[in-house]
């Protein structure tokens, strides 16, 4: 399971070290693409399939389902851990999601997400991010 929350800094070429305790995990080859929140999502090789199988089922009549599947697709590229244990993020990605030097990279669960370190910070001092209100929702979703 991917857990865990690392402060990385990528170098000048857009590369990022993976941490160790993660790598296991997330493999050698890994995706990694848009997300959501403004972050990175990162699925390992198994992961990605099972993705990728969920976005092949929906609608090809439906724009929502269309914009959806585009926008996970289209900014997807595969990455390999190189002998110094770095990958790269492309700069399409590094766009996206502003990141600059300093990034974040947090496990959750079944992916990893890599977050700008301000973005990450800003995102958690969010007033509307409480543990609360976050548990008070869960029961929408039966947990």
């Amino acid at each position: 399971m991917l857990i865990g929350e690392y402060e990385h800094s990528l170098d000048d070429k857009g590369r990022v070290t993976m941490p160790a305790k993660l790598r296991n995990d997330i493999g050698e080859r890994f995706i990694i693409t848009k997300g959501l929140d403004g972050c990175l999502f990162v699925f390992s090789q198994a992961e990605w399939s099972n993705f990728e199988a969920k976005l092949k089922e929906l609608p090809l009549t439906n724009k929502s389902a269309r914009d959806f599947v585009r926008f996970f697709l289209s900014g997807a590229t595969e990455c390999e851990i190189d002998k110094q244990g770095r990958f790269l993020i492309g700069t399409n990605l590094r766009e996206y999601t502003d990141i600059k030097k300093e990034v974040v990279i947090i496990g959750v669960g079944t992916r990893l997400e890599i977050w700008d370190k301000n973005k990450w910070k800003d995102y958690n001092d969010n007033d509307n991010i409480s543990a609360d209100d976050i548990a008070e929702n869960m029961t929408m979703l039966g947990i």
